[in-house]
């Protein structure tokens, strides 16, 4: 009862901070307004002479915006729990296994490397080189999370994959650090700003292709709550429970690191999110079994994530906030008080 309870909760939360984003920014758009946009059965048109501008900002801007924060949080919460629960590592997150470095030394070699050797990086062709963006950051991800997948299949301990991990991150940044010294300030500035992370980045048919990928990897990690449950007693006993440990430990890795290479590639680096959600899940939830834990990720990530940019582009600020500076800000104290009240209730 307690855990549906707080379920719904999470979920009026989403509807909440879902309006809050919609209706709240540099122009402020009243709420009855936004509901009247976002309706498809009323029938009477919107009227006043902000009208035609309060719909253009909500269904071109700021809809994209909101549904592309609550997949994204909803993705990387979900990587990390798997993460993990894989690793039986507290500080485990997406990010734990190189993919997110591999996506990064992707778009380096768009925005940094084609502007080194061309003079003109492809990054500043508009459309093209956002593609050509989305492109290398999924391509770079893929084969790093390729690599380990199928290293996963072969080695038998965890440590070996987070070293592996560790060590990709290394390469990455090392390669990325001599790709910035032969680029010029323009391409490194453009560079620095895709790692800051950004929901408003999707727009157009992208939100609808992210959206779709998110929503079909996500039921099936469901179906993981049963294997991520046994390996929690540890390999020895989950195998004499009949469970394949390497084929359970493959999938979970396979579906984080798809899940991080999607939000990567289309968000840029979105730190922090991955690594909290699962620790403010456990203290709000009580609970280790994954078939609560999955679930309340996903709409715990999802709100987390609207919160963030909410304050992100909350009036005041010129512009919008580095969204990886309000997810850290926003939910390091969250997590550590959560986490403080139930060691203190233990």
């Amino acid at each position: 009862m307690r855990h549906s309870s707080m379920m719904l909760v999470l979920i009026l939360s989403i509807a909440v901070l879902a309006v809050m984003n919609l209706a709240v920014g540099s122009v402020g758009i009243p709420a009855a307004a936004v509901f009247s946009i976002l309706n498809p059965f009323d029938t009477t048109p919107l009227r006043g002479e902000n009208a035609e501008i309060w719909t253009n900002i909500v269904m071109y801007t700021r809809l994209p915006q909101t549904v592309t924060a609550m997949a994204c949080g909803a993705g990387l919460s979900v990587a990390g729990l798997e993460m993990q629960t894989v690793f039986r590592n507290p500080l485990a997150g997406p990010s734990v296994l190189g993919v997110s470095s591999a996506a990064s030394l992707g778009v380096a070699f768009v925005v940094l490397l084609s502007g080194a050797l061309g003079g003109t990086a492809l990054s500043s062709f508009g459309i093209i080189g956002n593609s050509a963006i989305t492109l290398a950051a999924i391509s770079g991800a893929l084969l790093v999370m390729s690599f380990i997948v199928y290293l996963s299949h072969k080695v038998d301990g965890n440590v070996t994959l987070l070293i592996t991990g560790v060590l990709i991150g290394y390469i990455a940044t090392a390669i990325i650090g001599v790709l910035k010294y032969f680029s010029s300030e323009e391409d490194i500035r453009a560079y620095v700003i895709w790692g800051l992370g950004s929901f408003s980045r999707v727009t157009g048919g992208q939100v609808y292709v992210f959206v779709a990928l998110t929503a079909v990897i996500l039921p099936l990690v469901m179906l993981l709550a049963k294997p991520l449950n046994i390996l929690l007693l540890g390999d020895m006993y989950a195998t004499n429970l009949g469970l394949n440990v390497r084929r359970a430990r493959m999938l979970a890795i396979a579906s984080a690191g798809t899940l991080t290479a999607i939000v990567t590639a289309y968000c840029g680096p979105i730190m922090f999110l991955g690594l909290a959600v699962p620790h403010i899940c456990r203290g709000l939830f009580n609970t280790t079994d994954h078939n609560i834990l999955l679930p309340a990720n996903v709409f715990c990530g999802a709100a987390l994530a609207l919160l963030c940019n909410f304050i992100a582009r909350m009036p005041g600020f010129e512009g919008a906030l580095p969204i990886n500076s309000v997810t850290s800000l926003i939910g390091a104290p969250i997590a550590l008080s959560i986490l403080l009240r139930r060691k203190k209730n233990m």
